[in-house]
């Protein structure tokens, strides 16, 4: 058997292990400045204060149901509180004013979080006719208006020039950073941001409902990187009546959908459940694994498991190594292994994963299967 060392595998490792570092040298100040801090009136302070909770490795997915008025990264942070979990990290923001599937991945998942961005999106949406806004959507002001209105059949007749690989200029209060600054912040602060127009690709535009109140519901399906919110600006302007988002949800993020979302609220009652002994946190985790679906899966045996998990290539050989090339994801025994590459008869690890701690309870897995 052929070995060789790959950096990637190593990289990740060192990563791990200077974050480990640095946190216990961040404990060891900590425990130096209350073994030297005898100001009373900060006693006093730590005695009305509630005790830390001390975080833990949680592995794994979940599909929160955002609220409409919480942002990416407030949502983020409510579930890390909630799990008490070490890592967090979600797969593509999602704005204040959507509702829908947030994936948010805790602790090893954090490695599969491309694979999710880079997958498709689902979203269901109202246009209202008549206003365009500068943020495309009904936070911002108005900018252009008009008094018509489109009529179903013109909207149908638009959708074909909105399908497949189009080029899409992006809001101007979006992440997009311009010259080391985000556009948002810049057009907050009152600057012109021009941005460039850059190719995306949709799937499926379909026209849902059309009513007389001046508004239309489609729903689309989408490729990384399209904004919803400039599809009603074009169109809008195109239809010459002007146009902006003033309903959005999402329903589709890569492998999730609506049938894996779990509510704010059930959430806080499945932790609180937890909390007492009657439930477990880890009913409301999907495996890790479960970002890898479009990615085929390979068993290996535990000598070679052995080699991968520090960060050593295994020789493919004999009649059932596989004859593909490309990213695979590795299992030993059932379990979540590697992310590696196979190529020129060998299979190199690229992400090895430590899932010690909670994972997905097995009706999870079930479910994910």
């Amino acid at each position: 058997m052929t070995v060789m060392t790959t950096n990637s595998a190593v990289d990740a490792k060192d990563a791990d292990a200077r974050d480990a570092e640095r946190d216990a040298f961040a404990g060891q100040r900590a425990d130096e400045a209350r073994r030297t801090n005898n100001d009373p009136r900060q006693k006093q302070g730590r005695q009305n204060q509630q005790p830390r909770r001390d975080k833990r490795d949680v592995h794994g997915w979940v599909v929160l149901d955002k609220p409409i008025g919480m942002t990416s990264t407030q949502a983020v942070a409510v579930l890390k509180r909630l799990f008490q979990a070490k890592r967090a990290g979600h797969a593509g923001t999602l704005d204040p004013l959507a509702s829908g599937g947030l994936p948010i991945a805790l602790g090893e998942a954090t490695k599969t979080v491309p694979f999710v961005m880079d997958g498709r999106k689902r979203y269901r949406f109202t246009v209202c006719w008549g206003e365009e806004r500068d943020t495309d959507d009904t936070e911002g002001r108005p900018v252009r208006t008009s008094e018509s209105r489109p009529t179903a059949d013109s909207i149908r007749e638009l959708l074909p020039r909105f399908t497949g690989v189009i080029e899409q200029i992006p809001p101007q209060y979006s992440a997009i950073k311009v010259q080391g600054e985000r556009a948002y912040d810049l057009a907050r602060d009152g600057e012109t941001v021009e941005l460039k127009p850059r190719p995306v690709e949709i799937h499926e535009l379909t026209l849902v409902e059309h009513g007389d109140n001046g508004q239309s519901v489609f729903e689309a399906e989408c490729g990384k990187g399209t904004y919803v919110r400039a599809l009603a600006r074009d169109m809008g302007r195109i239809l010459g009546c002007f146009g902006h988002i003033c309903a959005l949800r999402r329903t589709l993020v890569g492998p999730f959908t609506e049938r894996d979302m779990i509510p704010l609220e059930q959430l806080e009652a499945l932790c609180n459940r937890a909390a007492s002994g009657e439930g477990s946190l880890a009913d409301a985790l999907l495996p890790v694994e479960t970002a890898l679906d479009d990615i085929p899966a390979l068993a290996v045996t535990r000598a070679d498991a052995a080699r991968l998990h520090r960060g050593q290539a295994v020789l493919l050989r004999g009649r059932d190594a596989p004859n593909t090339s490309g990213t695979v994801y590795v299992t030993v025994a059932g379990r979540l292994l590697a992310l590696a590459e196979i190529g020129n008869g060998e299979l190199i690890p690229k992400r090895v994963f430590n899932l010690n701690g909670l994972t997905a309870s097995p009706a999870r897995n079930n479910e994910s299967n």
